[in-house]
Protein backbone atom coordinates (compact mmCIF):
# COMPACT_ATOMS: atom_id res chain seq x y z
CA UNK A 1 0.00 0.00 0.00
CA UNK A 2 1.37 3.06 -0.79
CA UNK A 3 1.55 5.49 2.26
CA UNK A 4 -0.70 8.48 2.91
CA UNK A 5 0.08 11.99 1.11
CA UNK A 6 2.09 14.14 2.95
CA UNK A 7 0.40 17.36 3.56
CA UNK A 8 1.49 20.03 0.61
CA UNK A 9 2.07 23.32 1.76
CA UNK A 10 -0.66 25.73 0.15
CA UNK A 11 2.40 28.63 -1.35
CA UNK A 12 4.15 25.92 -3.25
CA UNK A 13 0.95 25.60 -5.32
CA UNK A 14 1.17 27.04 -8.50
CA UNK A 15 -3.08 27.42 -9.39
CA UNK A 16 -2.41 28.50 -12.93
CA UNK A 17 -1.08 25.16 -14.09
CA UNK A 18 -3.73 24.47 -16.75
CA UNK A 19 -2.39 26.27 -20.11
CA UNK A 20 -5.59 26.79 -22.66
CA UNK A 21 -5.12 25.97 -26.13
CA UNK A 22 -3.38 28.02 -28.60
CA UNK A 23 -2.85 27.70 -32.13
CA UNK A 24 0.48 26.42 -33.42
CA UNK A 25 1.48 29.92 -34.31
CA UNK A 26 0.88 31.58 -30.79
CA UNK A 27 3.50 31.23 -28.49
CA UNK A 28 3.08 29.40 -25.26
CA UNK A 29 3.97 31.37 -22.00
CA UNK A 30 6.23 30.37 -19.72
CA UNK A 31 4.45 30.48 -16.97
CA UNK A 32 1.66 28.31 -18.43
CA UNK A 33 1.89 24.83 -17.33
CA UNK A 34 1.21 21.67 -19.57
CA UNK A 35 -1.51 19.25 -16.87
CA UNK A 36 -3.42 19.85 -14.00
CA UNK A 37 -1.56 21.26 -11.15
CA UNK A 38 -0.74 20.00 -8.11
CA UNK A 39 -3.58 21.29 -5.91
CA UNK A 40 -6.13 18.66 -7.69
CA UNK A 41 -3.95 16.06 -5.83
CA UNK A 42 -3.80 17.03 -2.96
CA UNK A 43 -6.24 14.67 -1.45
CA UNK A 44 -4.61 11.54 -3.37
CA UNK A 45 -2.03 9.01 -2.38
CA UNK A 46 1.70 9.54 -3.82
CA UNK A 47 4.16 6.92 -4.70
CA UNK A 48 7.15 7.81 -3.15
CA UNK A 49 10.37 7.14 -5.03
CA UNK A 50 12.83 5.24 -3.15
CA UNK A 51 16.35 6.98 -2.76
CA UNK A 52 19.53 5.19 -3.37
CA UNK A 53 22.98 6.19 -4.33
CA UNK A 54 24.70 3.86 -6.43
CA UNK A 55 28.56 2.81 -4.85
CA UNK A 56 29.54 1.42 -7.86
CA UNK A 57 29.09 1.72 -11.35
CA UNK A 58 28.48 -1.74 -13.64
CA UNK A 59 28.06 -2.85 -16.96
CA UNK A 60 31.01 -0.18 -18.36
CA UNK A 61 33.04 -1.64 -20.41
CA UNK A 62 35.92 -1.94 -18.09
CA UNK A 63 34.79 -3.74 -15.81
CA UNK A 64 34.08 -6.52 -18.31
CA UNK A 65 37.53 -6.62 -18.46
CA UNK A 66 37.81 -7.12 -15.13
CA UNK A 67 35.36 -10.23 -15.00
CA UNK A 68 37.59 -13.56 -15.51
CA UNK A 69 35.74 -15.76 -16.87
CA UNK A 70 36.43 -18.36 -19.59
CA UNK A 71 38.71 -17.84 -22.23
CA UNK A 72 36.07 -17.63 -25.02
CA UNK A 73 34.13 -14.84 -22.79
CA UNK A 74 37.19 -12.88 -22.77
CA UNK A 75 37.70 -12.72 -26.24
CA UNK A 76 34.12 -12.10 -26.91
CA UNK A 77 34.20 -8.83 -24.59
CA UNK A 78 37.70 -7.92 -26.24
CA UNK A 79 36.41 -7.99 -29.85
CA UNK A 80 33.23 -6.06 -28.78
CA UNK A 81 35.15 -3.09 -28.01
CA UNK A 82 37.31 -3.21 -30.71
CA UNK A 83 34.16 -2.97 -33.14
CA UNK A 84 32.57 -0.22 -31.03
CA UNK A 85 36.18 1.47 -30.89
CA UNK A 86 36.54 1.47 -34.79
CA UNK A 87 32.57 2.88 -34.97
CA UNK A 88 33.55 6.01 -33.31
CA UNK A 89 36.93 6.39 -35.28
CA UNK A 90 35.24 9.16 -37.44
CA UNK A 91 34.17 10.91 -34.36
CA UNK A 92 37.62 10.89 -32.79
CA UNK A 93 39.45 12.21 -35.51
CA UNK A 94 36.69 14.80 -35.77
CA UNK A 95 37.61 15.85 -32.10
CA UNK A 96 41.42 15.58 -32.61
CA UNK A 97 41.02 17.99 -35.53
CA UNK A 98 38.86 20.40 -33.00
CA UNK A 99 42.05 20.32 -30.28
CA UNK A 100 44.24 21.27 -33.36
CA UNK A 101 47.02 19.82 -35.63
CA UNK A 102 48.63 19.90 -38.90
CA UNK A 103 47.52 22.30 -41.43
CA UNK A 104 45.98 19.29 -42.88
CA UNK A 105 43.77 18.51 -40.43
CA UNK A 106 42.84 22.57 -39.72
CA UNK A 107 41.91 22.38 -43.25
CA UNK A 108 39.59 19.69 -42.90
CA UNK A 109 37.19 21.69 -41.06
CA UNK A 110 35.79 23.04 -44.03
CA UNK A 111 34.00 19.72 -44.81
CA UNK A 112 30.66 19.69 -43.28
CA UNK A 113 29.98 16.81 -41.07
CA UNK A 114 26.12 16.47 -41.87
CA UNK A 115 26.96 13.14 -42.78
CA UNK A 116 28.21 12.41 -39.27
CA UNK A 117 25.29 13.95 -37.92
CA UNK A 118 22.82 11.67 -40.02
CA UNK A 119 24.65 8.23 -38.54
CA UNK A 120 22.91 9.25 -35.54
CA UNK A 121 21.02 5.89 -33.96
CA UNK A 122 18.83 5.53 -30.58
CA UNK A 123 18.16 2.14 -29.88
CA UNK A 124 14.45 1.43 -29.21
CA UNK A 125 15.24 -0.40 -25.84
CA UNK A 126 18.98 0.63 -24.05
CA UNK A 127 18.42 3.99 -25.15
CA UNK A 128 15.20 5.03 -23.79
CA UNK A 129 14.58 5.99 -19.95
CA UNK A 130 10.94 6.60 -18.38
CA UNK A 131 10.40 9.02 -15.97
CA UNK A 132 8.57 8.02 -13.48
CA UNK A 133 5.31 9.21 -11.53
CA UNK A 134 5.17 9.83 -8.06
CA UNK A 135 1.12 10.17 -7.96
CA UNK A 136 -0.51 7.01 -8.32
CA UNK A 137 -3.13 8.96 -10.61
CA UNK A 138 -0.77 9.94 -12.87
CA UNK A 139 1.20 7.72 -15.39
CA UNK A 140 3.14 10.03 -17.14
CA UNK A 141 5.61 12.16 -15.93
CA UNK A 142 6.48 14.93 -17.80
CA UNK A 143 10.31 16.28 -18.14
CA UNK A 144 10.63 19.74 -18.59
CA UNK A 145 14.73 20.66 -18.46
CA UNK A 146 17.73 17.95 -18.46
CA UNK A 147 21.59 18.61 -17.97
CA UNK A 148 24.54 16.63 -18.55
CA UNK A 149 27.23 16.39 -16.03
CA UNK A 150 30.61 18.58 -16.26
CA UNK A 151 32.30 15.30 -16.44
CA UNK A 152 29.85 13.71 -19.06
CA UNK A 153 31.30 16.73 -21.33
CA UNK A 154 34.65 15.56 -20.86
CA UNK A 155 33.86 12.49 -21.67
CA UNK A 156 33.23 10.60 -18.00
CA UNK A 157 30.46 8.50 -16.99
CA UNK A 158 27.62 10.30 -18.32
CA UNK A 159 25.36 11.24 -15.60
CA UNK A 160 22.23 12.63 -16.89
CA UNK A 161 20.16 14.66 -14.63
CA UNK A 162 16.53 14.85 -15.60
CA UNK A 163 13.87 17.97 -13.68
CA UNK A 164 10.33 16.97 -14.13
CA UNK A 165 7.14 18.80 -13.31
CA UNK A 166 6.11 16.82 -10.63
CA UNK A 167 9.54 18.71 -8.62
CA UNK A 168 11.76 15.68 -8.92
CA UNK A 169 14.91 15.05 -10.54
CA UNK A 170 16.02 11.43 -11.79
CA UNK A 171 19.77 10.74 -12.32
CA UNK A 172 20.25 8.34 -15.32
CA UNK A 173 23.85 6.52 -16.23
CA UNK A 174 23.40 7.14 -20.54
CA UNK A 175 26.45 4.30 -20.92
CA UNK A 176 26.12 2.61 -23.83
CA UNK A 177 25.01 -0.85 -22.83
CA UNK A 178 23.21 -4.23 -24.81
CA UNK A 179 19.64 -4.45 -25.30
CA UNK A 180 19.26 -6.94 -22.89
CA UNK A 181 21.29 -5.60 -19.94
CA UNK A 182 19.47 -4.67 -17.21
CA UNK A 183 18.28 -1.24 -16.58
CA UNK A 184 20.70 0.96 -15.07
CA UNK A 185 20.15 2.19 -11.19
CA UNK A 186 18.81 5.43 -10.84
CA UNK A 187 19.13 7.86 -8.16
CA UNK A 188 15.87 10.11 -7.86
CA UNK A 189 15.44 13.37 -5.19
CA UNK A 190 12.44 15.58 -4.55
CA UNK A 191 13.60 19.13 -3.52
CA UNK A 192 9.96 20.84 -4.26
CA UNK A 193 6.56 19.94 -4.82
CA UNK A 194 6.00 22.33 -8.07
CA UNK A 195 7.59 21.64 -11.64
CA UNK A 196 11.37 22.42 -12.10
CA UNK A 197 11.90 24.95 -15.06
CA UNK A 198 15.46 24.40 -15.16
CA UNK A 199 18.51 21.97 -13.41
CA UNK A 200 22.06 22.65 -13.33
CA UNK A 201 25.43 20.64 -11.71
CA UNK A 202 28.08 22.54 -9.63
CA UNK A 203 31.08 22.93 -11.31
CA UNK A 204 32.48 19.72 -9.53
CA UNK A 205 29.15 18.03 -10.03
CA UNK A 206 28.44 17.16 -6.26
CA UNK A 207 25.95 19.22 -5.67
CA UNK A 208 22.22 20.23 -8.46
CA UNK A 209 20.28 23.50 -8.36
CA UNK A 210 17.15 23.36 -9.37
CA UNK A 211 14.69 26.06 -10.27
CA UNK A 212 10.55 26.07 -9.81
CA UNK A 213 7.28 27.55 -9.63
CA UNK A 214 7.09 27.95 -6.41
CA UNK A 215 9.64 30.83 -6.70
CA UNK A 216 12.37 29.08 -5.03
CA UNK A 217 15.94 27.58 -5.75
CA UNK A 218 17.14 24.66 -3.54
CA UNK A 219 20.36 23.26 -3.31
CA UNK A 220 20.55 19.51 -3.73
CA UNK A 221 23.67 17.33 -2.41
CA UNK A 222 24.62 14.53 -4.62
CA UNK A 223 27.22 13.02 -2.21
CA UNK A 224 26.55 9.45 -1.52
CA UNK A 225 27.63 10.15 2.37
CA UNK A 226 25.00 12.61 2.57
CA UNK A 227 22.25 10.57 3.74
CA UNK A 228 19.08 10.98 1.85
CA UNK A 229 16.57 13.15 4.40
CA UNK A 230 19.16 15.92 4.80
CA UNK A 231 20.16 16.60 0.76
CA UNK A 232 18.66 19.61 -0.04
CA UNK A 233 21.18 21.92 1.78
CA UNK A 234 20.13 25.28 0.90
CA UNK A 235 16.64 27.16 -0.23
CA UNK A 236 16.66 30.26 -1.83
CA UNK A 237 14.49 32.93 -1.99
CA UNK A 238 14.50 36.39 -3.58
CA UNK A 239 11.88 36.22 -6.84
CA UNK A 240 8.14 37.13 -7.24
CA UNK A 241 7.31 34.76 -9.78
CA UNK A 242 8.61 31.21 -11.40
CA UNK A 243 12.40 30.85 -11.83
CA UNK A 244 13.21 30.34 -15.19
CA UNK A 245 16.56 29.78 -15.39
CA UNK A 246 20.00 28.61 -13.25
CA UNK A 247 23.92 29.79 -13.93
CA UNK A 248 26.74 28.22 -11.42
CA UNK A 249 29.68 31.10 -11.29
CA UNK A 250 32.47 28.35 -12.68
CA UNK A 251 35.29 30.11 -10.48
CA UNK A 252 33.68 30.06 -7.25
CA UNK A 253 32.49 25.45 -6.83
CA UNK A 254 29.33 25.56 -5.74
CA UNK A 255 29.05 28.61 -3.97
CA UNK A 256 28.26 31.42 -5.81
CA UNK A 257 25.15 31.35 -8.87
CA UNK A 258 23.26 33.68 -10.67
CA UNK A 259 18.91 32.96 -11.00
CA UNK A 260 16.73 34.90 -13.76
CA UNK A 261 12.74 34.85 -13.27
CA UNK A 262 9.75 35.68 -14.83
CA UNK A 263 9.00 38.51 -12.65
CA UNK A 264 11.87 40.00 -14.79
CA UNK A 265 14.68 40.06 -11.75
CA UNK A 266 18.25 38.60 -11.92
CA UNK A 267 19.41 37.70 -8.37
CA UNK A 268 23.13 36.60 -7.54
CA UNK A 269 23.67 34.36 -4.66
CA UNK A 270 26.76 33.86 -2.64
CA UNK A 271 26.24 30.30 -0.31
CA UNK A 272 29.13 31.46 2.08
CA UNK A 273 27.93 34.76 3.18
CA UNK A 274 24.07 35.06 1.82
CA UNK A 275 21.81 36.69 4.68
CA UNK A 276 18.76 34.57 5.83
CA UNK A 277 15.71 35.19 6.45
CA UNK A 278 13.24 34.01 9.55
CA UNK A 279 12.89 30.82 7.92
CA UNK A 280 16.33 30.01 7.43
CA UNK A 281 15.74 31.09 3.82
CA UNK A 282 18.69 32.87 1.61
CA UNK A 283 18.16 35.74 0.53
CA UNK A 284 19.97 37.48 -2.63
CA UNK A 285 23.48 39.66 -2.13
CA UNK A 286 22.63 41.33 -5.34
CA UNK A 287 19.84 42.07 -7.25
CA UNK A 288 18.59 43.41 -10.76
CA UNK A 289 15.20 44.51 -11.25
CA UNK A 290 13.16 44.18 -14.26
CA UNK A 291 16.81 43.55 -15.77
CA UNK A 292 15.31 43.84 -19.46
CA UNK A 293 12.96 47.18 -18.62
CA UNK A 294 15.30 49.24 -20.18
CA UNK A 295 13.28 51.87 -22.72
CA UNK A 296 12.30 53.86 -19.81
CA UNK A 297 8.86 55.99 -20.00
CA UNK A 298 5.92 53.77 -18.75
CA UNK A 299 2.97 54.48 -21.10
CA UNK A 300 0.06 57.12 -20.65
CA UNK A 301 -2.82 56.20 -18.04
CA UNK A 302 -5.46 54.86 -20.15
CA UNK A 303 -9.32 56.91 -20.62
CA UNK A 304 -11.54 55.29 -17.89
CA UNK A 305 -13.30 51.79 -19.13
CA UNK A 306 -10.60 51.93 -22.42
CA UNK A 307 -9.24 48.82 -23.23
CA UNK A 308 -5.33 48.68 -23.84
CA UNK A 309 -2.63 45.50 -24.57
CA UNK A 310 -1.04 45.27 -22.00
CA UNK A 311 3.16 45.51 -22.14
CA UNK A 312 4.82 42.57 -23.20
CA UNK A 313 6.16 39.79 -20.90
CA UNK A 314 9.76 40.54 -20.28
CA UNK A 315 10.50 37.57 -18.02
CA UNK A 316 14.33 36.11 -17.91
CA UNK A 317 14.61 33.01 -19.92
CA UNK A 318 18.00 31.72 -19.92
CA UNK A 319 21.43 33.00 -17.93
CA UNK A 320 24.96 32.12 -18.84
CA UNK A 321 28.54 32.66 -17.86
CA UNK A 322 31.07 33.89 -20.74
CA UNK A 323 34.54 33.31 -21.13
CA UNK A 324 35.59 36.14 -22.48
CA UNK A 325 34.56 38.71 -18.93
CA UNK A 326 35.56 36.76 -15.72
CA UNK A 327 32.25 38.23 -13.87
CA UNK A 328 29.95 38.93 -17.14
CA UNK A 329 26.66 37.45 -17.34
CA UNK A 330 24.79 37.19 -20.41
CA UNK A 331 20.81 37.66 -20.14
CA UNK A 332 17.74 37.10 -22.54
CA UNK A 333 14.02 37.66 -22.08
CA UNK A 334 10.61 36.20 -23.04
CA UNK A 335 9.54 39.58 -25.19
CA UNK A 336 12.55 39.93 -27.78
CA UNK A 337 16.19 39.40 -29.19
CA UNK A 338 17.88 41.16 -27.29
CA UNK A 339 21.02 40.09 -25.14
CA UNK A 340 22.61 42.16 -22.11
CA UNK A 341 25.82 41.49 -20.84
CA UNK A 342 25.99 42.18 -16.96
CA UNK A 343 29.16 42.71 -14.52
CA UNK A 344 27.64 41.06 -11.60
CA UNK A 345 29.85 42.20 -9.40
CA UNK A 346 28.19 45.70 -9.70
CA UNK A 347 26.09 46.69 -12.19
CA UNK A 348 26.80 50.50 -13.15
CA UNK A 349 24.18 52.93 -12.44
CA UNK A 350 22.93 55.96 -14.66
CA UNK A 351 23.88 58.92 -13.69
CA UNK A 352 21.32 61.11 -11.68
CA UNK A 353 19.73 63.90 -13.11
CA UNK A 354 18.89 67.24 -10.78
CA UNK A 355 15.49 67.69 -9.10
CA UNK A 356 13.69 65.86 -7.14
CA UNK A 357 13.83 62.57 -7.89
CA UNK A 358 17.53 62.07 -7.39
CA UNK A 359 16.63 60.28 -4.59
CA UNK A 360 14.94 57.47 -6.08
CA UNK A 361 17.15 54.29 -6.83
CA UNK A 362 19.16 54.27 -10.60
CA UNK A 363 18.23 51.26 -12.68
CA UNK A 364 21.53 49.43 -13.14
CA UNK A 365 22.61 49.17 -16.97
CA UNK A 366 24.27 46.37 -18.53
CA UNK A 367 28.05 46.71 -19.88
CA UNK A 368 26.55 46.21 -23.27
CA UNK A 369 23.02 45.46 -25.00
CA UNK A 370 22.77 43.80 -28.40
CA UNK A 371 20.35 44.69 -31.19
CA UNK A 372 17.20 42.51 -31.82
CA UNK A 373 18.03 40.28 -34.71
CA UNK A 374 14.52 38.60 -34.45
CA UNK A 375 12.88 42.61 -36.18
CA UNK A 376 15.21 42.19 -38.97
CA UNK A 377 15.97 45.68 -39.28
CA UNK A 378 12.41 46.73 -38.11
CA UNK A 379 10.49 44.60 -40.85
CA UNK A 380 8.84 42.51 -37.91
CA UNK A 381 7.91 42.55 -34.47
CA UNK A 382 10.68 40.84 -31.75
CA UNK A 383 10.58 37.38 -30.56
CA UNK A 384 11.67 36.41 -27.62
CA UNK A 385 14.37 34.21 -26.58
CA UNK A 386 13.63 30.67 -24.94
CA UNK A 387 17.32 29.55 -24.60
CA UNK A 388 21.17 30.23 -25.13
CA UNK A 389 23.80 28.24 -25.44
CA UNK A 390 27.85 29.04 -25.29
CA UNK A 391 29.74 27.92 -28.48
CA UNK A 392 33.32 26.23 -27.90
CA UNK A 393 35.90 25.18 -30.02
CA UNK A 394 35.61 26.99 -33.61
CA UNK A 395 32.65 28.77 -32.22
CA UNK A 396 34.46 29.91 -28.62
CA UNK A 397 33.31 33.56 -29.29
CA UNK A 398 29.58 33.21 -30.12
CA UNK A 399 26.61 33.01 -28.29
CA UNK A 400 23.65 30.95 -29.60
CA UNK A 401 20.10 32.19 -28.98
CA UNK A 402 16.87 29.88 -30.27
CA UNK A 403 14.29 32.50 -30.32
CA UNK A 404 10.36 31.48 -30.66
CA UNK A 405 10.37 32.73 -34.28
CA UNK A 406 11.93 29.25 -34.95
CA UNK A 407 15.34 30.37 -35.72
CA UNK A 408 18.42 30.13 -34.01
CA UNK A 409 20.54 33.55 -33.71
CA UNK A 410 23.64 34.04 -32.71
CA UNK A 411 26.26 37.00 -31.71
CA UNK A 412 29.67 37.95 -30.86
CA UNK A 413 31.52 38.03 -27.94
CA UNK A 414 32.21 39.87 -25.55
CA UNK A 415 30.03 42.92 -27.60
CA UNK A 416 26.93 40.93 -28.10
CA UNK A 417 27.01 41.86 -31.71
CA UNK A 418 24.31 40.71 -33.70
CA UNK A 419 25.27 38.55 -36.37
CA UNK A 420 22.26 37.45 -37.94
CA UNK A 421 18.91 39.18 -38.43
CA UNK A 422 20.23 41.87 -40.73
CA UNK A 423 20.26 40.75 -44.31
CA UNK A 424 16.94 40.78 -46.11
CA UNK A 425 16.79 41.31 -49.57
CA UNK A 426 14.30 43.72 -51.17
CA UNK A 427 12.97 41.13 -54.17
CA UNK A 428 9.53 39.52 -53.22
CA UNK A 429 11.28 36.35 -53.97
CA UNK A 430 13.75 36.71 -51.23
CA UNK A 431 11.51 38.89 -48.78
CA UNK A 432 9.46 34.98 -48.11
CA UNK A 433 12.61 33.73 -47.52
CA UNK A 434 15.58 35.92 -46.03
CA UNK A 435 19.39 35.07 -47.13
CA UNK A 436 20.58 35.01 -43.48
CA UNK A 437 23.89 33.45 -43.53
CA UNK A 438 24.51 33.70 -39.71
CA UNK A 439 20.95 32.12 -38.42
CA UNK A 440 20.29 28.41 -38.52
CA UNK A 441 16.52 27.11 -39.29
CA UNK A 442 14.78 24.76 -41.13
CA UNK A 443 10.88 24.81 -42.79
CA UNK A 444 10.19 21.66 -40.88
CA UNK A 445 11.09 23.32 -37.17
CA UNK A 446 8.65 25.12 -35.20
CA UNK A 447 10.56 26.59 -31.67
CA UNK A 448 7.11 28.44 -30.86
CA UNK A 449 6.97 27.32 -27.28
CA UNK A 450 8.99 28.76 -24.30
CA UNK A 451 9.38 24.72 -23.24
CA UNK A 452 11.52 24.24 -26.30
CA UNK A 453 14.93 24.11 -25.58
CA UNK A 454 18.73 24.52 -27.47
CA UNK A 455 22.26 22.85 -27.03
CA UNK A 456 25.83 23.21 -28.51
CA UNK A 457 27.85 19.88 -28.17
CA UNK A 458 30.90 19.79 -25.74
CA UNK A 459 33.18 20.56 -29.28
CA UNK A 460 31.20 23.56 -30.31
CA UNK A 461 30.66 21.90 -33.55
CA UNK A 462 27.46 20.88 -33.16
CA UNK A 463 23.81 22.74 -32.12
CA UNK A 464 20.84 20.46 -31.35
CA UNK A 465 16.81 22.12 -30.90
CA UNK A 466 13.42 20.61 -29.74
CA UNK A 467 10.73 21.29 -31.79
CA UNK A 468 6.81 21.76 -30.62
CA UNK A 469 5.12 18.43 -32.39
CA UNK A 470 5.70 14.72 -33.53
CA UNK A 471 8.48 14.45 -31.07
CA UNK A 472 11.14 16.35 -34.03
CA UNK A 473 14.87 16.87 -33.12
CA UNK A 474 17.01 19.20 -35.26
CA UNK A 475 20.86 19.32 -35.74
CA UNK A 476 22.91 21.22 -37.36
CA UNK A 477 26.83 21.84 -38.28
CA UNK A 478 27.17 25.26 -36.47
CA UNK A 479 31.33 25.50 -36.75
CA UNK A 480 31.56 28.24 -38.81
CA UNK A 481 29.28 30.58 -37.50
CA UNK A 482 31.37 32.99 -36.59
CA UNK A 483 33.93 32.84 -39.69
CA UNK A 484 33.37 36.45 -41.53
CA UNK A 485 33.71 34.73 -44.84
CA UNK A 486 30.08 32.63 -43.74
CA UNK A 487 27.88 33.92 -46.05
CA UNK A 488 26.38 31.56 -48.40
CA UNK A 489 27.46 28.23 -46.05
CA UNK A 490 25.80 28.44 -43.14
CA UNK A 491 22.25 28.30 -42.24
CA UNK A 492 20.97 27.44 -45.56
CA UNK A 493 21.12 24.00 -45.85
CA UNK A 494 18.23 21.80 -44.05
CA UNK A 495 19.15 20.57 -40.75
CA UNK A 496 19.20 16.98 -39.91
CA UNK A 497 15.86 15.63 -38.56
CA UNK A 498 15.29 13.07 -35.76
CA UNK A 499 12.22 11.48 -34.73
CA UNK A 500 11.99 8.84 -31.77
CA UNK A 501 9.32 10.33 -29.29
CA UNK A 502 5.23 11.76 -28.85
CA UNK A 503 4.40 15.07 -28.57
CA UNK A 504 6.67 18.16 -27.87
CA UNK A 505 10.39 17.72 -27.46
CA UNK A 506 11.64 20.45 -24.81
CA UNK A 507 14.72 19.92 -23.01
CA UNK A 508 17.94 18.89 -24.61
CA UNK A 509 21.31 18.26 -23.93
CA UNK A 510 24.95 16.90 -24.93
CA UNK A 511 27.93 14.87 -23.45
CA UNK A 512 31.06 13.16 -25.24
CA UNK A 513 29.35 11.30 -28.10
CA UNK A 514 25.95 11.15 -27.20
CA UNK A 515 22.68 13.71 -27.58
CA UNK A 516 19.65 13.41 -24.87
CA UNK A 517 16.35 14.53 -25.80
CA UNK A 518 13.60 14.86 -23.42
CA UNK A 519 10.07 14.83 -24.65
CA UNK A 520 6.07 14.83 -23.48
CA UNK A 521 5.26 11.18 -23.36
CA UNK A 522 7.73 11.16 -20.39
CA UNK A 523 10.75 9.74 -22.38
CA UNK A 524 14.35 10.98 -22.31
CA UNK A 525 15.77 9.13 -25.52
CA UNK A 526 19.56 9.05 -25.99
CA UNK A 527 20.89 9.34 -29.22
CA UNK A 528 25.06 8.55 -30.59
CA UNK A 529 26.75 8.52 -33.77
CA UNK A 530 26.99 4.50 -35.16
CA UNK A 531 27.97 4.20 -38.67
CA UNK A 532 27.47 0.77 -38.61
CA UNK A 533 24.59 0.55 -37.42
CA UNK A 534 23.35 3.44 -39.57
CA UNK A 535 24.36 1.26 -42.57
CA UNK A 536 22.60 -1.78 -41.10
CA UNK A 537 19.47 0.57 -41.15
CA UNK A 538 19.38 2.07 -44.31
CA UNK A 539 19.81 -1.32 -46.09
CA UNK A 540 17.12 -3.65 -44.32
CA UNK A 541 14.95 -0.42 -42.67
CA UNK A 542 12.11 -2.93 -42.26
CA UNK A 543 13.79 -5.45 -39.76
CA UNK A 544 15.69 -2.74 -38.09
CA UNK A 545 13.19 -0.15 -37.21
CA UNK A 546 11.98 -2.65 -34.64
CA UNK A 547 15.16 -2.21 -32.61
CA UNK A 548 16.25 0.79 -34.17
CA UNK A 549 15.21 4.53 -34.25
CA UNK A 550 17.57 6.78 -36.86
CA UNK A 551 17.25 9.74 -39.00
CA UNK A 552 15.80 9.60 -42.82
CA UNK A 553 17.25 12.48 -43.89
CA UNK A 554 19.96 10.83 -46.47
Amino acid sequence: MPPSSPVVDPNLIDSTNVHPSAPADHPILPSDRKRVGQAELQGHDKKRVKLQWPQKENGSAEAAFDDENSSDEEDEVACNRTRRVAEYSVHSSRNRYMQGGSARASHSLDLSTRSLLQSFVSSNKSDVFKCHSIHSRLFVNIPYACSYSNAAKRGSTPHLAVATEQGTVDIFNTSRRDDWDVDPQRVTVQPHENGIFDVKWSPSDTHIATASGDHSIRITSLESSVPSQGRTLHVLRGHEGTVKSIAWDPTHDGTVLCTGGRDGWICLWDLRVGERTESGDIAPVLSIPKAHDLGGKAKAKPARGKLVSGAPLQGITHLLYTDTHPYGVVSSCSSDGILNLWDVRLPSASKPTKGKKTAKQQHPKPLFTSADPTTYGGSRRGRGITTLALGGGPTAAVVFALGIDSRVHSYHLPSLTALSGHTLSTTNAAAANPDDPHAFSDSRMKTNSFYVRMATSPCGRWLATGGVAQGRVYLYDVSAAARADAAGRVGRGAAVELRGQTGEVGAVDWAENMLATCADDGTVRVWRPDVDVISRCRSDPEEMRWHWTWSTDA
